[in-house]
């Protein structure tokens, strides 16, 4: 890990949601995935480790019913958000295709 600055939080969210996604009312193409991520993340706190100690902390501080609430809090949010106005392809109009790029 040396010189490397890792978000934590990505495999965190990315990890509850695999957990979850399976008993969850949307869409669950690769497109929708990720921004449902991406939305959750966000909307969380980075959490940022240089080193294998920084990431066994951060895993630690994961565990408690706090944070992890505010995770499925905004995993949840992002679902209803992204369930709302789906953008992979068989929803989106040509010109919405066209105009989106990330």
């Amino acid at each position: 890990m040396d010189g490397l600055f890792i978000n934590l939080m990505e495999a965190l969210v990315e990890s509850k949601l695999d957990e979850i996604i399976d008993t969850l009312d949307c869409c669950k193409c690769e497109r929708c995935r990720r921004d449902i991520i991406a939305y959750a993340l966000n909307h969380l706190p980075s959490k940022y480790v240089t080193s294998e100690s920084g990431m066994l902390f951060a895993k630690l501080e994961f565990f408690s019913l706090q944070h992890e609430a505010n995770v499925m809090t905004q995993l949840l949010r992002a679902v209803e958000i992204v369930s709302r106005s789906p953008r992979h392809e068989e929803n989106m109009k040509k010109s919405e295709r066209e105009r989106i790029t990330f």
